[in-house]
């Protein structure tokens, strides 16, 4: 069992950085590729990013590839988004997963959100 607690999240302008963390329970956190996914309201969730296990490979959805950073310290058991030139249309939850492995969207666990909202 992987409990995966979201921080971070709050309000910020357009145009602003945020940066997104993510705490595991357990060192078994250094198992799995680690991704994020966000919801914004009335649209279905969405991946945006992937990290492998070390952290040595990364992927990111198109509309954020040049705006956000995915990390991990496996030390740490803590997974970060970093966010910069924040859009109104980032504005959603954002969710943390350990996934079933890379390449891969499937997850295994999930945690419960930090809700980011960026203003005009």
């Amino acid at each position: 069992q992987v409990q995966l607690v979201e921080s971070g999240g709050g309000l910020v302008q357009a145009g602003g950085s945020r940066r997104l963390s993510c705490t595991a329970s357990t060192g078994a956190f250094a198992a799995y590729a680690m991704g994020w996914f966000r919801q914004a309201p009335g649209k279905e969730r969405e991946w945006i990013a992937s990290i492998s296990k070390e952290g040595f490979r990364t992927d990111l959805r198109d509309s954020v590839q040049d705006r956000f950073t995915i990390s991990r310290d496996n030390i740490k058991k803590t997974l970060y988004l970093q966010m910069n030139s924040l859009k109104p249309e980032d504005t959603a939850i954002y969710y943390c997963a350990a996934l079933r492995g890379w390449g891969t969207t499937m997850y295994d666990y999930f945690g419960q959100g930090t809700q980011v909202t960026v203003s005009s």
